[in-house]
């Protein structure tokens, strides 16, 4: 019993070194925070005086899905990368083993801390967005397809970032691959303010393989209670969740092979 107790202990010890971690990250407090809410007013604005006013809202709730994701890719993708490399090449994962926390129990704690931080952007970017728009009004399925959209990408983002950096092992190596993706898929899929159509043929074809240019793009039918046909969508969460498997798969494997 007191081995249970002192476990629980532990871990949640390491949820809050965890939480402070994500928090002390000032590029993933701003470009998971401030940066979309930023955004979403800035383009929401500019494009008022170009929109009949019956499309205003529509327009503006287009926006809003689509800037939405910009949290768990800057939280996940982009920060989580940061800090697990800087842990990686400082050997702290092995000091924590040393001294007695294990290392499922300290993954436990990442993925636990990493999706309250996820929760709670994600709660304020809905609540000024809601407060501050003019939002079409949803459907009660739509909300929670959204909310599910959300988590699963943020399963994928974590599995590509503790990939990544459990390959390069290195800050700065990881840290330019993530800023790579990170604004290579906003570019991609129309979170910048380009659409996707306006694109080259090759770089449509990649955008139409990840499922954010799906959501920011073709939600809002969904959001509408229009008709609409999940098959692309579900394909291409497919398609990222197995290059999310593969880089697991090459870290793991790298990480036996220098064990060994």
């Amino acid at each position: 019993m007191k081995k249970n107790i002192n476990i629980k202990q532990c871990n949640a010890k390491l949820i809050k070194y965890e939480m402070l971690n994500i928090l002390g990250n000032p590029f993933a407090d701003f470009f998971g925070v401030v940066f979309p809410i930023i955004m979403l007013f800035i383009i929401t604005k500019a494009m008022k005086p170009e929109i009949p006013a019956g499309g205003y809202a529509e327009a503006c709730t287009t926006v809003f899905i689509s800037l939405s994701m910009i949290i768990p890719m800057a939280i996940l993708l982009l920060g989580y990368a940061a800090t697990y490399a800087q842990e990686l090449e400082k050997e702290i994962p092995l000091r924590m083993m040393l001294f007695g926390y294990p290392e499922s129990a300290a993954m436990l704690a990442k993925i636990i801390a990493q999706a309250i931080v996820v929760t709670a952007a994600l709660l304020v970017y809905g609540v000024i967005g809601g407060i501050g728009l003019e939002l079409s009004t949803p459907t009660v399925g739509a909300v929670i397809g959204l909310i599910l959209c959300q988590y699963l990408l943020g399963v994928i983002f974590f599995g590509i970032a503790h990939g990544v950096s459990s390959l390069f092992r290195k800050f700065g190596p990881t840290y330019a691959v993530m800023m790579t993706l990170y604004f290579g898929i906003m570019i991609l899929c129309g979170m910048m303010g380009i659409k996707a159509e306006d694109l080259p043929k090759f770089l449509q074809v990649i955008s139409n393989l990840l499922p954010m240019s799906h959501i920011g793009n073709d939600y809002i039918d969904v959001w509408m209670g229009r008709s609409y046909n999940f098959v692309p969508m579900l394909q291409a969460f497919l398609f990222l969740g197995a290059v999310a498997g593969i880089v697991m798969v090459m870290a793991g494997y790298k990480n036996r092979r220098t064990r060994g």
